[in-house]
Order: C-alpha cells, then structure tokens, then sequence
C-alpha cells in the first residue's frame, strides 16, 4: 500500500540529510555574486587593475581600468564587492535569488541606459563609467535577467535530473 507524502515543500528536500539542495537559479545567483565578489577583490590588485596609482574613491578622474579595460575607482570596486555579497545572501532561497537576478538585471540596465545619456567627462559620471563598462553593464543586465526569468519558473525544481524522483517521492507525492 503506498504511503502518502505531502506535495513538495517550498524549499526542496535535500537527498542526503543534513546536505542542501539548491534550484538552479540560487545556483545562478550564487555563481552570479561569487563573480561580483571577485571582480570587486581584482579592481584593488595592482598589475590587474592598470594604473592602479590613478585609482581615486570616485569620480570620472579615476584612470584605473580592470584589465586595462573598464575604468574603475574604489567605489566601484565596493559596488561590485556588495553586489558580490548580496548575491551569495540571496542565493538562500528561491525567491530570493529569483529576485536577486531579476532586480540586479534591472538596475544594471538602468546603469547601462545611465551610461549612454551622461558626459563622461562630468561630475555626472561620479561611479566612473566608459564606453566599455557601458556595453558590459548591457550584457550583465541580459544575462540577468535571463537567468532569473528564464530559471525562476518553477519553484519547485529541485535541479535532479529529469525523470527521477526526489528524495523517494513520486510525482503524485506518494511513494
């Protein structure tokens, strides 16, 4: 006689005690913040970071650039350092991390727009931004919002392969 077992939980129920599961979503917003983390670490690493002595605390002055690329300053290397941490808090839970993506994809595509419609040679351009930020900050902003979108669906996708089972529980909740 099979047993009944209550239809999932919010959360997913890991399939060894005491070890967590995560959806695929707090595992992209894990990933996502983990990146942010260690961008924010890299814009303060002389030789990564090129004319690191021109890094100022904020402004468009800052001529440091990660990688040689986009400009940074140490508010900018905060920003992505906070960013990091919040994702990796976010990642939590599903609603979080769902909102996590889609609410930073949104802010980034406010960045993005922010970008285009500043002088960057003005007190405006206070974070700093430059042309390859600006395109950079678009793509973050896609991919944001694709992930969060696009692996917020189903709440209570527990990331196991499709056509097994979790944790012994049928598809109907019985067993």
């Amino acid at each position: 006689m099979p047993t009944h077992i209550p239809p999932h939980s919010s959360d997913p129920q890991p399939a060894v005690p005491g070890m967590s599961v995560r959806t695929p979503v707090q595992k992209a917003a894990l990933s996502v913040g983990a990146v942010f983390l260690l961008v924010g670490a890299l814009g303060f690493v002389p030789g990564i970071t090129s004319q690191y002595d021109q890094l100022t605390f904020a402004g468009h002055h800052s001529e440091a650039a990660l990688l040689g690329v986009f400009n940074v300053s140490v508010l900018h290397n905060i920003v992505h350092l906070v960013f990091g941490v919040a994702g990796i808090a976010l990642a939590r839970t599903f609603n979080s991390a769902r909102s996590y993506l889609i609410g930073g994809g949104m802010i980034y595509l406010v960045l993005f727009l922010y970008g285009l419609v500043i002088d960057h040679d003005s007190s405006m351009n206070f974070v700093p931004v430059n042309n390859a930020d600006n395109w950079l900050h678009l793509g973050l902003a896609a991919g944001m919002l694709a992930l969060g979108i696009a692996l917020g669906r189903n709440h209570n996708d527990t990331g196991a392969p499709m056509g097994t089972h979790d944790a012994g529980r049928g598809a109907t909740g019985t067993v």
